[in-house]
């Protein structure tokens, strides 16, 4: 099948999660299918109040078809126990279905997705989100919040801010837990990751409001 300017040409005619799953397997929005294992699809209860949307799946995402299953989704994990919130009862996703890479010998190292790619893998996320209508969106990063908000955003304007975007009405802004994996301070990664549990405490504070 030829490739099309965006999922929306690939997106099912019956809207749900499960049809979602499986079509995305098909998407040819981008180019980016040739080089991965799998799209790798959103994971969490249908019910959930809170989604999380990160970057792209990783080199261990891209290999089990889960997402936040590698070294970041780890730290992700810990960050959230840390805040008192339950992973299992939240759904968990990205902007970007497919994992981008670069070879670097043996290893697949990621690399950032361009704006054509955010942009035309955004008919997923919208398609999962008209059906969660969660309470609070959480954008992990700049990639996820420039897809949600639909716009280029700095992290330093947005963080830790509850504001409407034109995919929820209460959405909130954080770094991305793989930003910590790349400090190399000890210091410097303890404050940062304290930063994160901040906010993260503060997302369970507005789930706990409603």
């Amino acid at each position: 099948m030829a490739e099309a300017g965006s999922a929306a040409d690939f997106l099912p005619s019956q809207i749900d999660l499960p049809h979602l799953r499986e079509a995305a397997q098909g998407c040819r929005g981008c180019a980016l299918y040739r080089n991965a294992t799998q799209a790798v699809f959103g994971e969490g209860p249908a019910t959930a109040r809170a989604v999380l949307v990160g970057e792209q799946p990783g080199d261990q995402e891209d290999g089990t078809g889960r997402p936040f299953v590698g070294p970041a989704g780890q730290l992700l994990d810990r960050a959230l126990r840390d805040a008192g919130l339950d992973r299992r009862a939240l759904y968990l996703t990205n902007a970007v279905k497919h994992f981008k890479w670069e070879p670097r010998g043996q290893r697949r190292l990621h690399r950032k997705p361009a704006a054509h790619e955010i942009r035309a893998c955004r008919p997923w996320l919208e398609a999962e989100l008209a059906l969660l209508r969660p309470r609070v969106l959480v954008c992990l990063g700049v990639t996820a919040a420039t897809a949600v908000f639909g716009r280029p955003v700095r992290l330093k304007d947005v963080r830790g801010l509850f504001s409407a975007s034109p995919l929820a009405a209460a959405t909130f802004v954080t770094t991305h837990p793989s930003a910590l994996l790349r400090l190399r301070d000890r210091q410097g990664w303890e404050f940062e990751y304290q930063r994160l549990v901040r906010d993260l405490l503060l997302v369970r504070e507005r789930l706990e409001a409603f």
